[in-house]
């Protein structure tokens, strides 16, 4: 918390870096119902107003981030930081056909991406182990192959995460300190992404689905969307 408080003290000179998914919006069965509750939109629209960065960095396309969150003012960066690589449309007709291809029911096609998701699977566990010879085959193809809760990224064969997407956005703004939050294991990176700054405050949304890790290696853990939304407010 006392770096909580440091990072406030001085917000015009810091960044805030907020995946969307079990951070801003509490996690739902169906993507497409996910939507920020309006109290943690005005906490947001407030805090854009104050730090020199209030960024997304989330798994979904921006388009449907700037639509679940509500609050145009902040910045948005998709599909794990490959948004913010131009290479990356070369391989989106790939990505899309090898995801259509895997037979998959719940098959999320994003604008360079493709989420396969198994939250609603009858069985999660089997629908895991089917999905590793998804994995295997997308690796086998060239392709990039990434699980998440409840839902495996297919991805192109480009160094792009949620930390490249920080750092890029980091330099932009000439920033030397920064918040990240994350729940899940693509929100790793974004953690790494600070090490070598100023200050660095790393927030873990714990879950049971979530990595150990997160926990592991966050400054500051809490326990709910509504609870970062606590905190939040703190900032």
């Amino acid at each position: 918390m006392d770096a909580l408080s440091r990072l406030a003290e001085q917000p015009e000179r810091a960044a805030l870096f907020l995946d969307v998914d079990g951070v801003l919006a509490p996690i739902v069965d169906r993507p497409e119902d996910a939507s920020v509750p309006e109290s943690t939109r005005r906490e947001l629209r407030r805090l854009a107003g104050r730090y020199g960065l209030v960024a997304c960095v989330t798994g979904r396309s921006s388009d449907a981030a700037r639509r679940i969150v509500g609050v145009p003012e902040l910045r948005y960066a998709g599909e794990h930081g490959l948004e913010l690589e131009p290479a990356a449309t070369a391989y989106a007709s790939e990505v899309h056909r090898f995801a259509r291809d895997s037979g998959w029911p719940d098959v999320e096609e994003r604008p360079v991406s493709a989420a396969l998701h198994f939250r609603r699977a009858a069985d999660p566990v089997a629908a895991r182990q089917a999905l590793e010879a998804v994995a295997a085959e997308a690796a086998a193809r060239g392709l990039r192959a990434s699980f998440g809760r409840m839902v495996l990224d297919i991805l192109p064969p480009l160094d792009a995460t949620k930390g490249t997407a920080v750092r890029r956005l980091l330099a932009e703004a000439r920033l030397g300190r920064a918040l990240y939050a994350g729940d899940d294991t693509t929100d790793l990176d974004g953690f790494a992404a600070l090490d070598g700054l100023e200050l660095g405050v790393r927030v873990s949304v714990a879950s049971p689905e979530g990595p150990p890790r997160l926990r592991e290696l966050a400054d500051v853990v809490v326990d709910s969307p509504e609870a970062f939304a606590g905190l939040l407010r703190e900032l």
